[in-house]
């Protein structure tokens, strides 16, 4: 059986609320549960703005489990619109995940892309996490990004419109052959599960 040590995705969408307002919802800590339906409550918010280096913690929830979400903002340039955080279980797993959001204005709205790597290091995550969270994590970030233009619009009835289908590409053949035939319910690895 061939380990995953690493997969890739990316989804976009184009949403109703400008650049600007889509960009200071995406590092506002506190109401991140308010849009990303994974995200439950926040742990630990940062006592001031996010910037570079500024951690936080979110106790996350998927597929009936639950467990702390630590992140530390790598980006935040609200002029270009980048947003890149890496996350990590708060236990002490050494797998993590890299999420980069872009938010470019588009017309009245802007479109918002968020591309993620997940860093899978022990055995069980490696062997079998990986192959879970990969396919489930698609659907969770479309979740979360009609949940964003939801939040930001909430009169809007069409919310968001689809831009483009995801692009997710395997570390290897064998785990795209193998992921065919596995689960799509959400594993518990950290960051990887917005």
């Amino acid at each position: 059986m061939m380990f995953v040590t690493e997969f890739h995705g990316s989804d976009a969408a184009r949403l109703t609320a400008a650049a600007d307002a889509v960009f200071a919802a995406l590092v506002d800590i506190d109401r991140l549960p308010e849009w990303n339906a994974r995200i439950h409550h926040v742990i630990e918010n940062p006592a001031s703005p996010v910037a570079e280096g500024t951690e936080w913690v979110v106790q996350m929830r998927a597929s009936g489990g639950r467990w702390p979400s630590r992140s530390r903002a790598l980006v935040v340039d609200p002029v270009s619109g980048r947003f890149e955080y890496e996350t990590h279980t708060d236990d002490g797993n050494p797998s993590s995940a890299l999420w980069s959001w872009q938010v470019t204005p588009a017309g009245g709205g802007c479109e918002l892309t968020v591309t993620w790597a997940v860093y899978p290091r022990t055995w069980g995550r490696r062997l079998l996490g990986a192959r879970i969270r990969r396919p489930a994590l698609i659907n969770e970030v479309r979740t979360s990004l009609a949940g964003l233009d939801t939040h930001l619009q909430p009169s809007k009835a069409q919310g968001m419109l689809r831009l483009r289908a995801p692009a997710i590409q395997p570390a290897n053949a064998a785990a795209s052959c193998l992921n065919e035939a596995v689960s799509t319910a959400p594993l518990s690895t950290a960051p990887a599960d917005n």
